[in-house]
């Protein structure tokens, strides 16, 4: 029996790109299809869009029975609409990709063959340029990589992208993971297997505007550090240390002036500045607390990941419905 690749592809106010995905993601699959006698399914997730998302993902499942979509109650995150896809997904092997096209579907045949004849369990992308992006971001992006891989045992390669292809095991295991918390790049790394990884250079938006504002990005990196790695915990610590030992070393410099020198110890500006110093450290230490905390308090409350409003399968059972 042929095997069966999903394509799972988030979306969020994606009107204008999906035609563009839908036409190039079938021109790629039926060469694969001649190619590799591989068979394919299109799972669009749609996460709460506002605007024409969902009524062109029910025309293109009314037209080509491939083509399958999910429907979120409210706006979940594309952590969400990730999970969702994989757990919905039927294929023997899986792909993630964006709907804008910078994730490009002429890598897919190359991504199959690592799989299929190399025995690697996924194939995976990283850009390595990031041509098109204002500097600034990309300079915290590297940061943060540089950063995560160094108080964190999970390796997360530079530049990578969502965009990858795995086998079922694989998908099984990162659904073994049902956490509400999710970072996808971390749980793809944490679970192991052999992964090769593929290069290639930043491609722009074929339509529409990027969703991932810069203070986005910046929460989900911090969402990111504080999901795979503790280390953030071990500052307050360390700066508690830190500031015994400078007290220390005041307090002799200060009792040494008195007697050799007799200076007077300066007061209230000196004592204002350690206040303000103190109490500035000793918040952002209970701030870290605080995010680690306001995790666990998501996690046991075991809420769903995502609620789902409408399926294809709900779009047909409404049209049947309906008189003729």
């Amino acid at each position: 029996m042929p095997e069966l690749i999903s394509i799972i592809v988030p979306c969020y106010n994606e009107q204008e790109s999906i035609p563009h995905f839908y036409k190039e993601i079938t021109r790629i699959s039926s060469e694969m299809k001649e190619r590799f006698g591989l068979l394919f399914e299109y799972l669009f997730v749609d996460d709460g869009s506002h605007d024409k998302t969902l009524p062109v993902l029910r025309s293109l499942a009314a037209e080509d029975k491939r083509v399958r979509f999910l429907s979120f109650s409210r706006n979940f995150g594309k952590e969400a609409a990730i999970y969702a896809g994989l757990q919905n997904a039927r294929g023997d092997y899986v792909a993630i990709m964006d709907a804008d096209l910078q994730d490009p579907p002429s890598l897919l045949p190359e991504m199959y063959l690592e799989i299929a004849q190399n025995d690697y369990d996924c194939a995976a992308t990283r850009r390595v340029t990031r041509k098109g992006e204002p500097p600034i971001r990309s300079f915290f992006a590297r940061m943060f990589y540089k950063l995560i891989n160094k108080i964190s045992k999970t390796e997360i390669v530079d530049g990578a992208r969502d965009f990858r292809l795995m086998t079922r095991q694989v998908v099984d295991s990162i659904l073994s993971m049902p956490e509400y918390n999710r970072f996808s790049k971390g749980i793809f790394s944490w679970v192991g297997f052999r992964t090769k990884w593929l290069e290639y250079e930043n491609v722009e938006r074929v339509a529409g505007e990027t969703k991932w504002s810069f203070w986005k990005l910046f929460t989900y990196s911090i969402d990111g550090i504080v999901a795979f790695s503790t280390f953030p915990l071990s500052i307050a610590s360390f700066v508690g240390f830190l500031f015994f030992l400078i007290a220390l070393v005041f307090i002799v410099i200060i009792v040494v002036k008195t007697l050799v020198w007799g200076d007077p110890v300066a007061g209230y500006p000196s004592t204002i500045c350690l206040i303000l110093l103190i109490g500035g450290i000793q918040l952002f230490c209970i701030g870290i607390l605080g995010k680690y905390l306001s995790k666990t308090y998501m996690e046991v409350k075991g809420r769903p990941v995502y609620i789902i409003k409408e399926d294809e399968k709900s779009m047909e059972k409404q049209a049947a419905k309906r008189p003729q």
